[in-house]
């Protein structure tokens, strides 16, 4: 979903004349920004009249409407609706800026006069990704050589965390939940690394682990749902991971992945049954009206929302018992990632004793199955084993997920990564 460089193209030129005498001067590009697509005066008003002016627009993808896209003036916000269509109605002198999931941004400064514009986005490309340990995060050369490792190859994505599996909020948060929680344990500066990967041309991704926290659940038992476990029921609970969600957005990041988005399993889930008995129809609601939740939250601030969900539910018709049935869960998703491990099935899947000595065949059997079932117009961008394995087998991981239009994502918990898992430039 992110570019090294911003798109040229004959759509995107347009007129500097009509430009100037509207009150309108593109903006020079940043590695991260698209010139402004088409720009056309209202028919309706002169755009020398007095104001108040109003400036609206119609902003169009390939496959249709941009929705949810959020467009600031100066300090106004509005959301594209349905149609695509935004509109400020006293407009002031500033730079408009345009934020779509899944699209490339564009800005550029508006002076004064009443406008309506026109603009074809552009989608991203597929997300081709590493994560980012926050031990790598920390360190500045651990962290540019994973820059310099992304510029070699196709890498065009990096996933951080800023809340990760121990429960650790891994920068000085202002989140009043995460405070009174006392587990803020700062590893790097999220504003700067994302600075950094910017510059790069990288998008950026963080993951916030959601429903699993057991210094959240130890510290707040009316959240609890069992063991370390919180209740998706409960939408009191919600505020603190949405909160670092919106935070994350307003500290740079494109896009917040939601990780451990789902009921528990194994113990933890048998004594949440005896608490309380739910039909898969509620848990998959459940999870479903989380995310809606979250979506909109950020799609207010200009982020893209994605998550992650067991691999095994690409394969099977039901929600496994965890909320991720992979029509409801990606509902409210611009991207999904399955965490599609070789290592992680049964000896006799697919036939196979050891599942793990097929690396290609395992990711292409779960998204053959699961793919056509995933929403429209999400992005589907597995995490990919790249422990265990040589490069060869990670490279016949990503083969398979490129085959069929497919992002990817590396998985090492501890980022090391080398030139040869990774297709190069």
């Amino acid at each position: 979903m992110v570019p090294h460089r911003s798109p040229m193209k004959a759509l995107v030129i347009v007129m500097i004349a009509l430009l100037s005498a509207c009150g309108l001067v593109d903006n020079p590009p940043g590695p991260n920004v698209t010139p402004l697509p088409s720009v056309k005066r209202d028919p309706s008003v002169g755009v020398v009249a007095e104001g108040p002016y109003a400036v609206k627009g119609v902003l169009r993808g390939a496959d249709g409407p941009v929705a949810d896209a959020l467009v600031t003036l100066g300090d106004q916000r509005a959301l594209s609706d349905a149609d695509g269509r935004f509109e400020f109605t006293d407009a002031q002198p500033g730079v408009i800026v345009v934020k779509g999931a899944g699209y490339f941004p564009y800005e550029f400064t508006y002076s004064r006069g009443n406008l309506t514009l026109e603009t074809t986005m552009e989608r991203r490309p597929v997300a081709r990704a590493l994560r980012v340990y926050s031990e790598v995060a920390h360190s500045d050369a651990a962290f540019q050589a994973l820059l310099d490792l992304a510029a070699g190859t196709t890498v065009n994505t990096l996933v951080f965390d800023t809340k990760d599996e121990t429960a650790r909020v891994l920068y000085a948060t202002q989140v009043p939940e995460a405070l009174a929680l006392g587990f803020v344990v700062p590893r790097y500066d999220p504003a700067a690394r994302v600075a950094q990967a910017k510059e790069a041309g990288l998008y950026t991704v963080t993951r916030v682990v959601t429903f699993e926290d057991s210094n959240w659940a130890g510290a707040r038992p009316d959240h609890q749902l069992a063991r370390s476990w919180i209740d998706p029921l409960n939408e009191e609970a919600w505020e603190y991971p949405l909160g670092l969600a919106v935070e994350a957005c307003q500290l740079g990041f494109d896009e917040v992945q939601f990780d451990y988005v789902r009921f528990p399993t194994g113990v933890a889930a048998r004594e949440a049954r005896a608490k309380r008995s739910l039909t898969e129809d509620q848990r998959n609601a459940a999870i479903a009206a989380f995310l809606e939740e979250a979506a909109a939250r950020l799609h207010a601030e200009g982020c893209a929302i994605s998550a992650d969900i067991f691999g095994i539910v690409m394969s099977m018709p039901n929600d496994q018992g965890i909320g991720q049935r992979i029509e409801e869960v990606t509902a409210h998703l611009d991207a999904v990632s399955p965490m599609l491990y070789p290592s992680h099935y049964g000896p006799g899947w697919l036939g196979y004793n050891d599942p793990n000595d097929y690396p290609g065949p395992v990711i292409a059997q779960a998204l053959d199955a699961g793919m056509p079932r995933v929403a429209a117009g999400v992005e589907m961008r597995p995490w990919i084993q790249a422990f265990y394995y040589n490069g060869e087998q990670v490279r016949a991981q990503i083969d398979a997920a490129e085959a069929r239009g497919a992002g990817w994502i590396l998985w090492n918990y501890a980022g090391n990564y080398s030139a040869d898992m990774l297709p190069p430039r």
